[in-house]
């Protein structure tokens, strides 16, 4: 996949061969031309951060001088989380941000995503016009003594960890004294978790914690990845174990006994929490693919639960839309709109450490009352040229389900789900499932893979 992709909220390549310094500038002088259009007076204030990769100064570099080229005002946080850049854009009143990162891409991948001024990354609208504007070369690049300035942040963390303790009771997690490990994996998470978990009275214990880019294992933090760091989190005698991505937007949770949670369940739980405070007892919003515990949480509660199609923007879109109090992805990315509308590892943290002080409970026991689901993913290659045809066809071969096409098509019975989507990036479609047992989802799954590649 050496292929630069360009989505709504920005661009990812490989460093060097499709993400070039030239790629990032003219990217870049795109979006402050759409700035500038925007602008009633005054020059746009732009705020820019990266993750830890080794690549990451570099491009930072580029983006500063490119952004200080066409007239626009920097903000420089360096390394930075992801929602902490979405923070900063709301304490800072700032224009637009743009995060340099890859997420959990491998160590030759970098990208830049935007942010608009509302701290969110951009809806598809904005996007898409930012992305007509760099396909045109559209740059108003500014005369000399015109050029935008630079101001370092000299803290881009504070913003942030004041707005995630003020969603939890920090003194009653304090009383207990939890024992954490916190794995940053070389990314940019590092900094902010150790000062919010110690604030929290955690005794901490980081691994990871250079922002250098020098990833200790696979970035993506699923159970494969994470095998060390689950033995560690035992050996060490840790109560739970907190997992980011390089850019600390998503977190995996490992219980005391070592056991992978996962994604899916950093999200539940946060969920559960959030029903039980009357402060975000409210809508939420979860997207297509995400298991349907947050869901069931939801009915159980007597809220409404609202599905948007995958990917963060059109999350926040819906969240927006319905005035929701919570919401998030089912990728460990919980939202919480009182600290920003970026998905969030260090919400998680937080409020995940805050319901098991509040019970008293320990992450298995939490886990273990939660409803019990499988997923089962899968994937088979198609062209794009024939993916509506199969998803007629995967339909007619589900009679007795509710059929929605907002988001490729979304099968759905009264307790399991299939999702069946072409891949944004290759030839492929993808298949997800969720139902009561393991067996029914992988069934789901593999009936439809044959509507798609039939099987001798």
């Amino acid at each position: 996949m050496s292929d630069l992709i360009i989505s709504v909220s920005g661009l990812r390549g490989i460093v060097g061969c499709s993400l070039t310094p030239l790629v990032a500038t003219r990217y870049v002088a795109a979006f402050a031309s759409q700035l500038q259009e925007a602008m009633t007076g005054g020059r746009p204030r732009v705020i820019v951060g990266r993750d830890g990769r080794a690549s990451g100064a570099v491009l930072r570099d580029v983006v500063v001088a490119a952004l200080r080229g066409c007239g626009c005002d920097v903000l420089d946080a360096d390394v930075a989380a992801t929602p902490s850049i979405g923070v900063l854009v709301r304490d800072r009143s700032a224009d637009a941000a743009i995060q340099i990162t890859a997420s959990h891409n491998p160590p030759e991948y970098n990208g830049i995503k935007l942010f608009d001024r509302s701290g969110r990354v951009l809806d598809a609208t904005t996007g898409a016009a930012i992305r007509t504007a760099y396909q045109e070369g559209r740059a108003n690049w500014a005369v000399h003594d015109r050029l935008g300035d630079l101001e370092t942040i000299a803290d881009p963390h504070a913003a942030h960890l004041a707005a995630v303790l003020a969603t939890v009771d920090a003194e009653r997690i304090a009383a207990r004294r939890f024992r954490v490990l916190l794995d940053s994996n070389h990314g940019a998470g590092g900094a902010l978790g150790r000062r919010l978990l110690e604030r929290l009275g955690c005794d901490v214990v980081v691994l990871g914690g250079d922002p250098d880019g020098l990833f200790d294992h696979v970035p993506e933090p699923t159970a494969e990845n994470l095998q060390t760091v689950a033995a560690k989190t035992v050996s060490l005698g840790c109560q739970i174990g907190f997992c980011q991505d390089p850019d600390a937007d998503r977190l995996a949770l490992i219980d005391e006994t070592g056991t992978y949670i996962g994604e899916e369940y950093t999200l539940a739980i946060c969920v559960q929490r959030a029903l039980a405070d009357p402060r975000t007892r409210g809508p939420i919003v979860i997207n297509g693919a995400t298991s349907g515990m947050s869901e069931r949480l939801a009915a159980d509660a007597g809220v409404v639960s609202h599905r948007s199609a995958v990917g963060e923007a059109n999350v926040v879109d819906r969240m927006l839309a319905v005035a929701a109090t919570y919401g998030g992805e089912g990728n460990g990315g919980p939202i919480d709109p009182r600290v920003g509308l970026v998905r969030d590892s260090f919400v998680g943290i937080a409020q995940v450490l805050d319901l098991m002080a509040a019970t008293g409970k320990s992450l298995t026991e939490i886990v273990a009352a939660l409803p019990r689901l499988a997923i089962e993913k899968s994937k088979v290659p198609l062209d794009a040229d024939r993916l509506p045809e199969m998803l007629e066809r995967i339909a007619a071969a589900f009679p007795d389900a509710a059929a929605n096409r907002d988001d490729g098509l979304r099968m759905a019975w009264p307790d399991a789900w299939l999702l069946v989507r072409g891949s944004n990036t290759e030839p492929i479609v993808r298949m997800i499932a969720e139902a009561p047992t393991a067996d029914r989802a992988a069934e789901l799954c593999r009936i439809a893979a044959q509507v798609v590649s039939p099987q001798p």
